[in-house]
């Protein structure tokens, strides 16, 4: 079995909308009354176009977290089940990142699936099995054909948060 991948995006249009044609969007916890405070966009690094996601997450008034989410369709839902993984260009400080998808089943706002994105301060390529997201504040497995967004998020501590990323794509390893 040979390579199957799709590009989700690699940023150089550096105008917001990934290869799916749907648009980056950031915000933080201050749309549930937190104080977190963010900044996200598209720059250029040595060459290479990237989404960049920087803050100070905090924890007052039950805050805790900046993110960029991707919607995957313009409408209903996307189906990825013909792959098993994600696959990240990324580089950040130190700190608590995640990769939260949501489906037709995460109703709630603070309804997800994540995963944890092991970082360093040098640029890594990260394979993360859909297989690792866990469920949180629901019950139902996470059904890949269903998905609607792709966040990437700061959580869950203080810390300045700087995380950038070259590239997203869906993978089928193994």
């Amino acid at each position: 079995m040979g390579d199957l991948r799709m590009l989700i995006d690699d940023f150089k249009s550096m105008d917001g909308f990934s290869r799916l044609g749907t648009k980056w969007k950031g915000f933080t916890d201050r749309v549930m009354g937190g104080r977190s405070d963010m900044r996200s966009g598209f720059r250029e690094v040595d060459g290479t176009a990237i989404l960049y996601l920087r803050g100070e997450v905090r924890l007052e008034d039950n805050g805790g977290f900046i993110q960029v989410r991707l919607p995957l369709a313009q409408s209903g839902s996307f189906d990825i089940s013909c792959w098993n993984a994600i696959r990240l260009v990324v580089r950040a400080a130190p700190g608590p990142y995640f990769i939260h998808l949501r489906t037709r089943d995460t109703r709630q706002p603070w309804a997800h699936y994540r995963a944890p994105l092991p970082v360093s301060e040098s640029w890594q390529t990260v394979d993360i099995p859909f297989a690792d997201f866990q469920p949180r504040h629901l019950r139902a497995a996470l059904d890949l054909s269903a998905l609607q967004s792709l966040g990437l998020v700061a959580y869950g501590e203080r810390f300045d948060a700087a995380l950038e990323v070259a590239q997203i794509e869906l993978i089928q390893i193994g």
